[in-house]
């Protein structure tokens, strides 16, 4: 599992029947340091299985669990937000949800 933040939406006209009516979301991925969450300036698009939302920290699966979801088993998907964060702990403690 990946720990990522949204950073916007992906808009494509054209795509694979399967993804049609699928919500795309441009996420960076996130390290969990003792001093809190850190940017790592790498980027990923996901396909959006809880209705994510700009600036949220969320949860991305990849490769065959991302194709575990229920309404996921027949779409082409390799990364799918599958959480929102509500709270973090690591490190015997809790960590911001904000990102340095």
């Amino acid at each position: 599992m990946i720990l990522a933040v949204v950073k916007g939406h992906v808009v494509s006209t054209v795509k694979a029947p399967p993804l049609e009516g699928q919500k795309l979301l441009l996420v960076e991925i996130l390290d969990a340091t003792p001093e809190g969450l850190a940017r790592t300036q790498k980027h990923m698009v996901c396909l959006d299985a809880v209705q994510a939302g700009e600036g949220e920290l969320v949860v991305v699966v990849q490769g065959s669990s991302a194709r575990q979801a229920e309404s996921m088993r027949d779409v082409p998907v390799d990364a799918l937000i599958v959480g929102i964060v509500d709270s973090l702990q690591a490190f015997g403690r809790p960590l911001e949800k904000e990102v340095a």
